[in-house]
């Protein structure tokens, strides 16, 4: 394994690749040590009352590995890219003239991405807005200067930490190693990995915890690893043949090939709208300041209880939505129509369906089969842990639910066996032997469409 490993080096460049992502990863986990200006640094390196309560603020700080109860010019990371990309991608459904650039190749893509920038630094500005808002007028304000000049500079500072973020993992793309967007992700939260660590080393010590738990805290996080592998691994390969090909004086026969479908086509996007819709409750209580209680308030105290992790209620509708939102966004991102039509332009058929409107309905039939089962299986690794950790109030204290939730587990396997993919690609290209064997290589290139 470890000589797989130095073949990566043995590449100048796969070598170069490698550590231009490597050294841009260290300038942004640097990055998010620089405060907005304005803000007592004696202050903010102990998590305030809005990041620790908040969920919604909680799983922001996750994804930026700990830059947003920082106060960081790096505070809101790439989510605001992300919240523009999936909203894009929505309004590619119902806009006809989104639609016509998502079909126009690299022209339209550039277009695309380009509409996501602005769209970008817009909602960037105005988060950053809020977030300075929320930390100036907060019960426990940790700013030096006026109100309102803060706020303007949260919103400047954010936006253009934002969009440096943004260059950053577009460089990488383009050249390091990986997709850009994803790996600034997973290391903002691998980076919270040593922390958790220390606080079980921490209840280990205190007796809140035991060796035996422990073990047991592993053994779930294994299972979690290998369901989600599966998770992303798992497809339905249709069958497919070309037609009869003449080719110079020769007449070649049709090859089967296969189509393959994902069985989790959506990936963490059902998990992550989910969650964000049963986060209302606590989010609408922490920006709602009453002296004394009423019945309104009365009622979203409750509301908030049936809604926090590991509550049956919780639970119930949490599955529910991931599944209602895999459909929903894989009938947004994956159309039979256009499969079909592609596949008649290229003389390429579905063996005993006809091409046109029969092979549409196969597909069609075939995904929603296959997504059930995604969708099912997606819930159950969202849901385990919460479940399995509300049981455990050290492990709540600890936060791990967090950390061992659907949500970040997904994105750090998914990431992890993405960038591993292109690692062998450049290995493979130049004869060397990839991480994984020969076997699995074949059986994968057989199977590629």
């Amino acid at each position: 394994m470890f000589e797989k490993i130095l073949n990566i080096f043995k590449i100048p460049d796969l070598r170069r690749r490698v550590m231009f992502t490597l050294g841009l990863l260290v300038v942004l986990q640097l990055g998010k040590f620089i405060p907005v200006p304005g803000v007592d640094v004696t202050r903010i390196f102990h998590p305030t009352d809005a990041t620790t309560t908040n969920p919604l603020f909680g799983l922001v700080d996750l994804f930026t590995g700990g830059a947003f109860s920082m106060h960081s010019i790096f505070a809101l990371g790439v989510m605001p890219y992300i919240t523009a990309s999936i909203i894009l991608q929505l309004l590619t459904a119902v806009i006809p003239y989104l639609e016509q650039l998502s079909k126009q190749g690299e022209e339209g893509r550039k277009k695309m991405t380009q509409y996501s920038r602005y769209m970008t630094v817009g909602i960037t500005f105005i988060q950053g807005a809020m977030f300075g808002y929320s930390t100036a007028f907060a019960a426990n304000p940790v700013i030096m200067v006026g109100h309102w000049s803060f706020i303007f500079t949260c919103a400047v500072l954010m936006t253009t930490g934002t969009m440096f973020i943004m260059w950053m993992g577009e460089q990488i793309t383009e050249r390091g190693i990986g997709n850009g967007i994803s790996l600034i992700i997973f290391v903002g939260i691998i980076s919270r990995l040593p922390v958790t660590i220390s606080g079980i080393v921490d209840q280990l010590d205190q007796g809140s915890i035991n060796w035996m738990q422990i073990l047991f805290l592993v053994g779930l996080f294994v299972l979690m690893v290998m369901a989600i592998v599966l998770l992303n691994e798992g497809q339905r390969r249709v069958a497919i043949k070309h037609g009869r090909r003449m080719v110079g004086s020769r007449m070649y026969e049709g090859r089967v090939h296969y189509l393959p479908i994902r069985i989790n086509t959506a990936g963490v996007i059902p998990i992550i709208f989910a969650s964000s819709i049963l986060m209302f409750p606590a989010v609408i209580l922490d920006f709602v300041r009453v002296s004394e209680s009423n019945v309104f308030i009365d009622v979203l105290n409750y509301v908030k209880y049936m809604m926090s992790p590991g509550h049956p209620v919780h639970e119930v509708l949490y599955g529910a939505l991931i599944v209602f939102f895999c459909y929903f966004y894989t009938a947004i991102m994956f159309n039979p129509k256009d499969v079909a039509e592609n596949l008649q332009k290229h003389g390429v058929a579905i063996p005993g369906y006809s091409s046109g409107k029969r092979t549409e309905e196969y597909i069609q039939k075939i995904l929603e089969r296959v997504t059930l089962p995604g969708a099912v299986f997606l819930a159950l690794v969202a849901i385990v842990p919460d479940v399995v950790i509300a049981q455990m109030p050290a492990f709540q204290m600890m936060q791990l639910s967090s950390f061992l939730g659907g949500t970040s587990l997904i994105i750090v396997v998914g990431v992890a066996l993405d960038t591993v993919r292109q690692i062998e690609n450049h290995l493979r290209m130049r004869n060397y032997e990839g991480f994984r064997t020969g076997t699995v290589l074949a059986r994968r290139r057989r199977s590629t469409f």
